[in-house]
């Protein structure tokens, strides 16, 4: 096997697939923010005025997100910074969870908070 113009022996190759394997199935131990996702998945949502008020706070997409224009030419791209919140998903299905309630339970058109 050639790899980077060396010659590597298969042998050798065996173990460090088995290594890198390895290193990407370890999951880390120490998580603290996992107490702090546990809450926010555990939210009711009871309340007319609460689920409007998650609505209106949670944005439907990432308010960085932006191309940079000069003239009408797109000078460079921001990317949405929002995927790397680690509460993200959490606060994405909080939303999800008070829109639900608004329509299902409440009857309210939603249009407006979309």
């Amino acid at each position: 096997m050639k790899l980077i113009g060396i010659w590597i022996k298969l042998q050798n190759t065996n173990i460090l697939n088995a290594m890198t394997d390895r290193m990407y199935t370890i999951k880390p131990k120490f998580k603290p923010l996992n107490p702090l996702k546990q809450w926010l998945d555990c939210i009711e949502i009871n309340n007319p005025k609460f689920a409007m008020f998650l609505c209106k706070l949670i944005p439907s997409q990432c308010p960085f997100e932006r191309n940079l224009t000069l003239f009408g030419h797109i000078l460079f791209h921001i990317p949405p910074m929002c995927k790397l919140n680690p509460l993200y998903n959490e606060l994405i299905n909080l939303r999800f969870r008070a829109l639900c309630y608004l329509v299902d339970v409440c009857g309210k058109d939603i249009s407006s908070y979309c």
